[in-house]
């Protein structure tokens, strides 16, 4: 054997030094991880941080304001159909919160219920002409954003993002269910 070249024996040694290393090595980190990692159950007080934005306690918070807005703002079914009929404009500036297609008018109403389509309820109501429709959307799922623009108080500038903005509406149809 030559003094200057390692042996097979040598450099199968020193690579089963090096595996038993790196082999330490990831243990150490497993470890580590492990001991630094803190289980949170969903749904629990650990899973909401503060400051971040919850729709579940948004729509906790915001929907009885909302449904006072729009029980004190809605305007009988056949007031508003009249006033339609007379001047559309001047009804929607007069009943209507401008929103982003057109405006979230309130509305109250008794009618009779008749032919349904997904959860969405055709109605006839009393003073109302036959040619204006007139649709109920019933559960269990509520869509849509019109309880969250209905009022004309929240805003897209009140959240930090288009998510938490849509997910306020949808938090606000929860409560309503």
């Amino acid at each position: 054997m030559n003094a200057t070249a390692p042996s097979a024996v040598d450099r199968r040694g020193r690579s089963g030094l090096r595996q038993a290393i790196a082999a330490a090595a990831v243990l150490a980190l497993l470890a580590a991880m492990a001991l630094n990692t803190r289980v949170v159950a969903i749904g629990s007080a650990g899973d909401v941080q503060p400051g971040i934005f919850s729709a579940a306690q948004f729509g906790h918070d915001n929907f009885p304001k909302v449904q006072s807005a729009i029980s004190s703002r809605a305007v009988d079914a056949a007031t508003l159909a009249a006033a339609i009929a007379q001047d559309r404009a001047a009804a929607e500036k007069k009943y209507g919160v401008a929103s982003g297609v057109g405006p979230e008018i309130s509305v109250t109403f008794t009618g009779v219920a008749g032919s349904q389509d997904s959860g969405i309820y055709s109605v006839a109501v009393q003073g109302v002409p036959a040619t204006v429709a007139i649709h109920l959307q019933t559960g269990p799922a509520i869509n849509g954003t019109d309880l969250r623009d209905a009022t004309g108080t929240i805003s897209f500038g009140q959240f930090s993002n288009q998510i938490e903005y849509q997910n306020a509406a949808s938090a606000l149809n929860k409560e309503m269910k």
